[in-house]
């Protein structure tokens, strides 16, 4: 008898743990994927608020700033591809340092040239509330990065 109420003891503590479990997997499914789709208008709402674009400048500004992104997207696969296996030589460390430098330079070659794409598109004004404001975001995002949604909008 003591021998059986042990048993039922231990399963049902077993089950209780077991659902516990499945419960905290089930509410880390349900939390919503990363959407680079949504991300991107997450994005051009906050850039286009922060800088007080109108729609006519927005209709202008976004399909050349989406035009930067996908070069600069390339870059950064580059840089990805890289890795981050460290060179087992003096040689391919150098190598290896001076791609990188490379890629950097190409990549502010990219902001500055897009720049002066959307000084002729936007006043220099605007053009600054957009370059801070997409600062603001990313950094934003950054911070809110793997936090629950409700805490995210705070």
């Amino acid at each position: 008898m003591k021998r059986t109420i042990i048993l039922v003891f231990f399963t049902i503590l077993a089950l209780t743990a077991s659902a516990q479990d499945k419960g905290k997997h089930h509410a880390r499914d349900n939390q919503p994927k990363f959407s680079p789709e949504q991300f991107d208008a997450d994005l051009q709402q906050f850039i286009t608020t922060e800088a007080g674009l109108t729609p006519e400048e927005a209709a202008r500004f976004f399909p050349v700033y989406r035009e930067m992104q996908r070069k600069q997207r390339a870059l950064y696969a580059q840089q990805r591809r890289q890795g981050n296996v460290k060179p087992q030589d003096e040689e391919g460390c150098q190598k290896r340092i001076r791609e990188r430098d490379e890629i950097d330079l190409k990549l502010k070659y990219i902001q500055q040239t897009y720049h002066a794409k959307f000084l002729e598109l936007l006043p220099a004004t605007k053009v600054y509330d957009i370059i801070n404001a997409e600062d603001r975001f990313h950094r934003r995002m950054l911070r809110n990065w793997g936090r629950p949604n409700q805490e995210k909008k705070k």
